[in-house]
């Protein structure tokens, strides 16, 4: 009973803070990721445009700026093949 308990206690605490974490885009080493000038461009060609964050955000690329109809996106990519792996469109 006192393992469940614990484990019950663990999964409640842990649980919120899996949820902050970006998504899994992939587990290649970085040295096969495309160089962040080669995603920007990548990015801009899909029409994502006024970017004012682009970051690594653990196996990702994640921008946050717009979509070419002018709403706001937060969109995490996957770093070897540029695709889209999640993304947030207001």
């Amino acid at each position: 009973m006192r393992h469940l308990i614990a484990g019950l206690v663990a999964a409640a605490v842990l649980s919120p803070l899996a949820a902050l974490a970006g998504p899994a885009c992939t587990q290649e080493p970085k040295d096969k990721w495309m160089s962040e000038e080669a995603m920007k461009a990548k990015v801009a060609e899909m029409g994502y445009q006024k970017i004012r964050t682009f970051k690594v955000s653990g196996s990702c690329y994640e921008i946050y700026g717009y979509t070419k109809d002018g709403k706001k996106a937060e969109v995490y990519f996957n770093p070897v093949s540029g695709a889209v792996v999640k993304s947030e469109i207001d």
